[in-house]
């Protein structure tokens, strides 16, 4: 648009009047491609006694029925094209047009509207077909790689924190769950070497998941949670029996 938003006035002052019609994408498509070739078809306007309505239709020209690229394959497109007319309903529309030195410009006011349907066809059915199978296609298609894709990105290589834990979990579910007063008696015999353990090598003693360990100790020992011995286990004091005298710390 002009910086000074000029409008060029001259079809108000000539009172004109313009269609504004609906056509089907395809017509569009091939009037497209009749630029600069003459004529796209013909306009008939009949009317039917004084007072009957105008009947209006559009044939296309021959030239244009052909379209290509639906389905890699060639249709014809329905030359009658009748038009069902529609009043303005007291709107007031206009059509403006601009050139290449943005200068826009009343074409005219519209004083009638229409729509401008493809008569029923055996060509129209069967182009309506194929562009329903054609707009249903799936947007995103598989496709099998005869040799392998090596400039994509790789995954980012697993956090150490998460092959602790698989090993761990791996670990702990070979390890079954045995006899509590089994376990009973290997904790015991390993208490009586050592007044405190940790329980990693209660684990390693063992050989029981640490939940079903941490069950059997709560019934049998105390936790360490402050003092010399922090985040170790020791023998509640009736069942301690050791070897030998160690010193601890009060």
């Amino acid at each position: 648009m002009s910086e000074k938003g000029e409008v060029d006035l001259t079809g108000a002052k000539q009172n004109t009047g313009v269609w504004l019609v609906k056509v089907p994408k395809y017509l569009a498509q091939q009037w497209a491609k009749a630029t600069g070739r003459g004529e796209v078809g013909k306009l008939r306007i009949c009317k039917k006694g004084n007072l009957g309505k105008a009947e209006v239709s559009f044939t296309l020209n021959e030239e244009l029925t052909v379209i290509e690229g639906i389905e890699d394959k060639t249709v014809s497109a329905p030359r009658e094209h009748p038009f069902t007319m529609q009043t303005v309903g007291g709107q007031t529309l206009a059509v403006f047009t601009e050139n290449s030195s943005d200068k826009i410009a009343l074409e005219g006011v519209v004083v009638q509207r229409a729509e401008c349907r493809p008569a029923v066809s055996e060509s129209y059915m069967r182009l309506k077909r194929l562009q329903i199978e054609e707009s249903s296609k799936p947007v995103r298609l598989s496709q099998q790689l005869q040799s392998p894709v090596t400039n994509n990105y790789k995954p980012v290589a697993n956090h150490t924190y998460n092959l602790e834990y698989d090993r761990r979990k791996k670990e702990e579910g070979k390890r079954a769950r045995a006899d509590k007063q089994q376990v009973l008696d290997m904790l015991f015999s390993a208490f009586e070497k050592h007044q405190y353990y940790n329980i990693k090598d209660l684990v390693d003693i063992t050989k029981q998941p640490v939940i079903y360990l941490k069950e059997i100790l709560r019934d049998i020992g105390i936790y360490n949670v402050k003092g010399t011995h922090k985040n170790t286990w020791e023998l509640k004091p009736e069942y301690r029996h050791y070897q030998g005298e160690e010193k601890t710390d009060e």
